[in-house]
């Protein structure tokens, strides 16, 4: 092999037994990101819809946070692809030309459809609060109050009717929005599982609860996602205004609400019995089978990746967080502690599906490990490494305090609802 030639996935993947001379981790960090990162997506709508379209009054403000919060997250979606590409000029590729001839040239269709649900859906809420703005800052001077009044005047495509008929217009068309916004988000994250599970060279992905397994975990990963992100810049808020002494703001911002996540906590405890049920269900269906694949699957799943999958995944992520949730007496503290447990858990999932499913070699005799480059000395180590993991987890935040800027999510008036 000359050796200007780089074969993917060769610095971070040791070899053990008998392994074949063309077997690498090729999937790596980035591809345990990407089912992860659109599982966030698809479980933000899910926790805006429990109020958008079940008219649970009790979530209303988590969830209208959630809605924007999904949109900074949809963009971020695809980054991880983009970044394990070897050819990234070629990534619009699925956007300009969707088909349902394979499963990642559907992700064009389903990812433009979402992302128009959730822009329209936004609009219809937030409608109202653009054509206030625009009327606010109408006579106000100032370089930066003219843009942002182009911005708004923009924003509102021309739509200046406030009435009560205009607004019970755009309600309903936002509960229409976010009910068909439901399996179009659960089909966006559903068919990341698909991939996996109709992969038949592979016996640990190869299982038709995948699909499924992927769509559950995701809400319980998007709604743990959106609680803990409210609870931080909530109490972040009444923080900063008990130290400036900000009275009138003191009344408005009252930290994280104990009944809106109490409420929100319910509902993740259900999805989160759901998603460890169909888990439990899948190995124990694979472990009665017993196909002939089962003795390698069994040596990785009970032996090489039992901390990952039984300690790790079960134990402190799925197990540890259930109790801390259910037990009586919960405080913010705890269930700050549990939302990160459910993520990493959910994380753990991901690892364990993608890495733990070529950890096996081909030929049945042999084993693969991945090593994560943490210290990156080249584009590759850094885009498939710990950074590049980093950057796609710390993107979304940054976009949703832009978007928050014109959309303000955290205020209770701004929707007019």
């Amino acid at each position: 092999m000359p050796h200007d030639i780089i074969v993917h996935g060769i610095e971070w993947t040791v070899k053990e037994l008998f392994v074949y001379p063309n077997e690498y981790i090729y999937w790596s960090i980035q591809i345990v990101m990407y089912p992860y990162m659109t599982g966030l997506v698809a479980g933000a709508f899910v926790l805006s819809s429990l109020y958008h379209v079940f008219g649970l009054k009790q979530l209303k403000e988590i969830a209208q946070f959630s809605l924007v919060f999904s949109l900074a997250l949809l963009p971020v979606a695809a980054l991880p692809l983009l970044l394990h590409l070897q050819q990234p000029t070629r990534a619009m590729e699925p956007l300009l030309t969707p088909h349902f001839t394979s499963a990642i040239a559907a992700f064009g269709i389903v990812f433009t459809a979402y992302a128009l649900i959730v822009l329209s859906e936004i609009w219809f809420v937030y409608r109202k609060y653009f054509v206030e703005q625009v009327h606010a800052l109408k006579n106000k001077q100032g370089l930066s109050n003219a843009m942002s009044r182009l911005v708004y005047r923009a924003l509102t495509i021309g739509a200046y009717d406030v009435s009560d008929d205009a607004i019970r217009v755009d309600k309903k068309a936002a509960t229409v929005l976010a009910a068909i916004g439901i399996p179009v988000a659960c089909f966006l994250h559903g068919y990341a599982g698909f991939i996996f599970g109709s992969v038949k060279a592979n016996a640990l992905w190869m299982s038709p609860l995948m699909p499924v397994i992927f769509i559950m975990s995701a809400v319980v990963s998007g709604i743990a996602l959106c609680m803990l992100t409210y609870i931080i810049i909530r109490e972040w808020q009444a923080f900063r205004s008990r130290r400036h002494g900000g009275l009138l703001e003191a009344k408005e911002i009252k930290g994280a609400e104990l009944d809106v996540i109490d409420t929100a906590a319910r509902y993740l405890l259900g999805f989160l019995v759901a998603a460890i049920s169909l888990e439990m269900l899948d190995l124990i269906f694979r472990g009665y089978t017993a196909m002939k694949s089962w003795d390698i699957l069994r040596s990785v799943m009970y032996g090489k990746d039992f901390m990952n999958i039984f300690l790790l995944q079960y134990t402190l992520g799925n197990l540890v967080p259930f109790v801390l949730l259910l037990l009586p007496g919960r405080t913010l503290k705890r269930t700050v502690l549990a939302l990160l447990l459910v993520l990493f858990g959910v994380f753990m999932m991901r690892w364990n599906v993608v890495i733990g499913g070529q950890a096996f070699s081909l030929s049945f005799s042999g084993y693969m490990h991945y090593e994560i480059p943490i210290i990156p000395h080249s584009v590759e180590t850094f885009k498939e490494g710990v950074f590049g993991a980093l950057t796609v987890i710390s993107v979304p935040f940054i976009l949703f305090w832009i978007i928050n800027k014109f959309v303000p999510s955290l205020q209770r008036e701004a929707s007019g609802e």
